[in-house]
């Protein structure tokens, strides 16, 4: 079996990405490609479902620093959900917790890009 899987869908508006593995050197790749289909796509509003992501280095953390800001340029986010104590842990200790939304499902996720499209101008 592949170190990495990332499965892609479309959810209301939202792609929502799932790698499953490692995100390491030998597999960003992958994911960076699933991230670049989405925005070639124009689709910027993107969820990182990381329920099955057991392990991301250095190189997954650069990949998404590598496409925020094009994301936020043209309105959108990424957001991270179901993250596993390990894996949160390296986004806390690199300060990634501060750059990016995380929530505690992929619903919530979701739901917080419609609460933004709804919201008015509040400041929740």
């Amino acid at each position: 079996m592949s170190e990495l899987q990332v499965d892609s869908r479309e959810l209301e508006g939202v792609t929502l990405l799932y790698p499953k593995g490692f995100v390491n050197a030998h597999t960003v790749r992958l994911f960076e490609s699933e991230i670049q289909r989405a925005l070639d796509e124009q689709r910027y509003r993107l969820v990182v479902n990381c329920s099955e992501l057991t392990y991301i280095a250095s190189a997954g953390l650069g990949a998404l620093m590598g496409v925020i800001e094009e994301v936020r340029h043209h309105g959108g986010d990424i957001r991270l959900a179901d993250l596993n104590e390990t894996v949160r842990n390296i986004f806390e200790i690199l300060g990634f917790h501060h750059l990016y939304r995380i929530f505690p499902s992929e619903v919530e996720a979701i739901l917080s890009f419609r609460e933004e499209g709804e919201g008015g101008g509040s400041m929740g």
